[in-house]
Formats: structure tokens, C-alpha cells, sequence
């Protein structure tokens, strides 16, 4: 259930900065994650094919790479665990191994969570699951002091929605909650060639485009906001020299807009952006510089076959 508050005051906060900005986890309500399941299986969208192809055909070689201990058993956590097409098969190659596990999927979208638990419930029903919705850190914190071995999973490119310094945080977060010999898989997106990222953030079919509008329908609707949707467009941006995705959206005319929860008007000159959403692309050197002050060591990688994306092996030392 989304904090109203929180919602108004990010909304206010992002909105009064220069340039304007809005956090892009609003994105996902229940329409958002609806749109973003179909965006996930445009043919622009080589994330999460990509991705896929790597727990289709090397689920085995990940459970090797990760070398979860069969005799304690472990907590395999998944943090922003989405629709769990590709953790699924990840889970019943475990199974089919008769790996002692406990499968925690953590989100902030209490929808998200109802149609994985439905789906693992019916496709795994061996599986033990123990559905989180909330804060990672929250949650990793109660889980902590278990005494069980931790596997972390992170996939889909999730920590590429943050700035570099960011993900340093996080992942520095997440190392301090982690116990020695625990692991992180940490799936991102490689850096590329713009005529193969650009449209998949950039889509004929629209999908990018209704996905970043429901955040301005999602204000109107929970904060009473006025946003006159025909009066934005959809805009990205990507170069492979810097390696980051970046969406907007930009007003077409000069217009005022009211959020009556917060009790504020923003002003918007024609062509002004909102920042909504990067997506940042990584190598072997970007991803060595954010785990610099962490005790997180890369261990191992695979990647799909054409080498667009790669899940990255992390082992807290």
C-alpha cells in the first residue's frame, strides 16, 4: 500500500527542483505493472529476453556459481521480484536438485506480490514462499539474524534505475546486511550501441510512453492532481559514450498545474521536462568502481549469447 504522504511529499519535492523530477517507483501501481508486463514483451525490449535466456539455459551453472549450502539450506531473497518469469525457472531447477530453500520475494507493490505468490503457488506447489511487501532494508534488517545463509537475488537491470552514487549506497547497504559467504546476483544491462537500447525505451507501439504518463494519471488520481495528459510527450535520450537511458516528460505549452493534497501549483514552460526514469548500462569497470567501497567481490558472470545483459555473481567477504 503506497504512504500518501511520502507519495505528496516526493511529488512536491521532485516537482520544485530545477530541473523537475518525479521518483520513478511510482510507476508502479496496478496499471503501471500491467503496462510494464507488456513492455517487458515488446520486441524492442531485449531486457528482459535477454535476462531469461541466461536462467533458461544456465540455471544449473548459476546454482553452481552460487554455491548455496545444501546443509544448513539457505533464504533465497529476491528483492523487486516483478512477475518472476525468469526466477521461476531458477526455482525449479533448485527443486528438481532438492535444494532445502526458502523462496522471500520482496516488493513495494502489494499486486505484484498477489500475482507471483498465485503463480508460484500454482506452477511450484512444493515451493516453500514467504511473500514480503515493503521496504528492502526494512525487511532485509528483520531477516538479518536468521540463521540461515542468504542468497540475494537483484535482476532485471533494477539497479540500473539509479545514479551511480546511488547504487554505491545501495549496494553498500546491502553488504552491511549481509553476512560473510552470503551472495548477490545482480543482473544489469551492458553497455551497447544506441540503435539497440534507444527503442527499447522509445517504442512505436507507445507502451513506453502510457507507462511514464500513468505516473501524472496516478497523481491526478491518489493526490488530486490536474495534469492534463494530452499536454506531455514522451521523450528519451541515449548516447553509449555515457551509457544511460534517460526519460522524460516535457510539456507541449506553457501551464500550471495543482496538486490539491499538497496544496501546490508548479509552473511548466513549453518544452519543460519532468526526468523520470535512467537506466543506466553497465561493464566490468563501472560496476568494479560502485562495489569500490563495499565488501561485495565479483566472484563469476554469465551472459545471454549476444552479450546484451549479464548477472553478475557478488560474495560478501
Amino acid at each position: 500500500m503506497t504512504d500518501l504522504k511520502q507519495f505528496g511529499e516526493d511529488v512536491r519535492e521532485g516537482l520544485s527542483q530545477s530541473p523537475k523530477t518525479l521518483p520513478s517507483k511510482y510507476f508502479y501501481d496496478q496499471r503501471g505493472d500491467e503496462l510494464f508486463v507488456e513492455i517487458m514483451h515488446m520486441p524492442e525490449y531485449y531486457l528482459t529476453r535477454s535476462e531469461y535466456e541466461i536462467f533458461r539455459n544456465h540455471s544449473a551453472d548459476l546454482i553452481e556459481a552460487l554455491n548455496p549450502d545444501r546443509q544448513l539450506g539457505f533464504d533465497l531473497i529476491e528483492l523487486g521480484a516483478g512477475d518472476g518469469s525468469k526466477t521461476i525457472e531458477l526455482l525449479r531447477e533448485l527443486l528438481r536438485q532438492k535444494y532445502d530453500f526458502d523462496y522471500i520475494p520482496i516488493d513495494i507493490s502489494t499486486n505484484t506480490l498477489n500475482v507471483l505468490s498465485k503463480r508460484m503457488k500454482d506452477e511450484l506447489p512444493d515451493l516453500n514462499l514467504n511473500a514480503k511487501e515493503g521496504d528492502y532494508f526494512r525487511i532485509l534488517e528483520d531477516l538479518r539474524n536468521g540463521n540461515r545463509p542468504k542468497v540475494l537475488l537483484f535482476l532485471g537491470s533494477n539497479i540500473g534505475n539509479m545514479t551511480d552514487d546511488r547504487a554505491a549506497g545501495f549496494l553498500k547497504r546491502v553488504s552491511d546486511v549481509l553476512h560473510t559467504g552470503d551472495t548477490l546476483l545482480l543482473g544489469v544491462d551492458l553497455i551497447k550501441s544506441r540503435n539497440i537500447v534507444f527503442p527499447a525505451y522509445n517504442d512505436p507501439a507507445g507502451l513506453t510512453r502510457a507507462f511514464n504518463l500513468n505516473l501524472l494519471s496516478r497523481i491526478n488520481r491518489e493526490l488530486g492532481g490536474n495534469f492534463d495528459l494530452d499536454s506531455f510527450e514522451h521523450r528519451s535520450e541515449y548516447t553509449e559514450e555515457e551509457g544511460i537511458a534517460k526519460s522524460f516528460l516535457m510539456s507541449t505549452c506553457n501551464q500550471a498545474v495543482t496538486i490539491s493534497s499538497i496544496a501546490k501549483t508548479f509552473h511548466f514552460g513549453e518544452g519543460e521536462r519532468i526526468h523520470t526514469e535512467i537506466s543506466r548500462k553497465y561493464n566490468d569497470e563501472v560496476l568494479n568502481r560502485i562495489l569500490k567501497d563495499t565488501a561485495l567481490k565479483v566472484k563469476g558472470k554469465l551472459t545471454d549469447q549476444e552479450g546484451y545483459f549479464a548477472d553478475y555473481i557478488l560474495e560478501r567477504v
